[in-house]
């Protein structure tokens, strides 16, 4: 475990761990960054805590089922956003505390102008790639809503593309 962890004030871990149970991971790092800014640990730091924890609470936490990438899901998702959906766009992301990597599905608006996510695809229960999956999922919705679908590299990760 992390050194850090046993630093941090008896109400921030109760923070963490709640917030970990509920498998709210960015909400559980900001804690411990900013319960810990003072003692100097970084970001990255603070991310290895988290994931820290997240190992020792084990099969307590209930983690978040992963998007739908059906299209009805998607498309109603694209319907909802506030906006004309003008293309669908995958671009890679990735954790680099778990060294892991997901595709984020987006729909670029072109009013207002901006982008907004409708998927994140990572490796799937039948064990295809995230980028194999987000290809498939995202040429459907773009197929049905009659636009563009962009996916750089969807064989490899490429974080380099930007929205």
């Amino acid at each position: 475990m992390s050194g850090w962890w046993a630093h941090l004030e008896e109400r921030t871990c109760r923070e963490v761990d709640a917030a970990v149970l509920r498998d709210r991971r960015l909400s559980a790092v900001r804690s411990v960054w900013e319960a810990s800014r003072p003692l100097g640990i970084g970001l990255h730091e603070a991310e290895r805590v988290v994931h820290t924890r997240y190992e020792a609470l084990g099969d307590r936490v209930q983690h978040t089922p992963p998007d739908p990438l059906d299209l009805p899901s998607l498309a109603a998702r694209a319907a909802a956003l506030p906006g004309r959906v003008a293309a669908v766009e995958a671009v890679w992301d990735g954790d680099t505390v778990h060294d892991y990597w997901f595709v984020l599905l987006v729909a670029v608006l072109d009013s207002p102008d901006g982008a907004s996510r409708l998927a994140t695809v990572y490796r799937r229960p039948d064990g295809s790639p995230p980028g194999i999956a987000a290809a498939k999922a995202g040429r459907a919705p773009a197929r049905h809503l009659g636009v563009p679908f962009h996916f750089a590299s969807p064989d490899a990760p490429d974080d380099d593309e930007d929205l």
